[in-house]
């Protein structure tokens, strides 16, 4: 764990994993994908591991089949088609969480969401949340050249907080969450509550600290800022 007292004045959050619990609306979207194509159920942690890998991975997994497969971008879109219109309705704040934003917001700490999710979905989502103040930064791939693990969106994300990335912790629940942060110049948190595949360790990512629940990253936060 890092010693606290960072000197931190601004936080960004990855969002799926890390920030909102999405995997239940994936998960309901890959079961529907496998009646629509007549394959039999399939337990809900062989989807829940690929949360982090986008429509892409979800279709694979949830479908078993690989990209190159010719009906692969049909099922794809079908699963975007889907995850639009139920959007927001089985995702949460992680415990804890809605509060740790209302006690940054009190200590003057501005906070924000780096995401690789694109902006038609993640900013209907968060407006949905029930955080307060809302972000005050909200990056997509939409907004950049090259997505996390590429720093860019990170450095674009202290840029719009206007704090430097030596005052800021950045957390996620993916490696590459932590190599964008800390390519970036931030302090780095891995969230290993979230979407990890299956056998990986988020001690391995060389993060400056990892918290294994999301009421432990509150905990947390709250001591890097103290």
């Amino acid at each position: 764990m890092t010693p606290s007292g960072s000197g931190a004045r601004a936080v960004l959050f990855d969002l799926d994993g890390t920030l909102i619990n999405t995997a239940p609306e994936f998960i309901h979207i890959g079961l529907q994908l496998r009646t629509e194509a007549g394959l039999p159920s399939m337990s809900d942690d062989e989807i829940w591991r690929s949360v982090s890998d986008g429509a892409l991975g979800m279709v694979q997994a949830a479908l078993e089949i690989s990209s190159a497969d010719p009906a692969f971008e049909m099922w794809r879109q079908r699963f975007l088609t889907l995850y639009e219109a139920g959007l927001g309705q089985l995702s949460d704040p992680y415990p804890g969480l809605t509060a740790l934003i209302a006690r940054l917001h009190q200590m003057d700490v501005r906070w924000g969401v780096v995401t690789n999710k694109l902006e038609r979905f993640a900013r209907p989502l968060m407006a949905q949340m029930p955080f307060s103040p809302p972000a005050h930064a909200l990056i997509t791939p939409d907004h950049v050249t090259l997505p996390k693990p590429d720093p860019e969106s990170v450095l674009l994300a202290c840029r719009q907080l206007n704090c430097a990335p030596s005052e800021t912790l950045f957390i996620g629940d993916h490696l590459r969450d932590i190599e964008a942060g800390r390519a970036a110049g931030c302090r780095t948190i891995a969230a290993a509550y979230g979407y990890l595949a299956k056998g990986e360790s988020a001690t391995q990512w060389q993060a400056d600290s990892v918290v294994h629940s999301s009421t432990e990253l509150a905990e947390v936060i709250e001591d890097m800022l103290s």
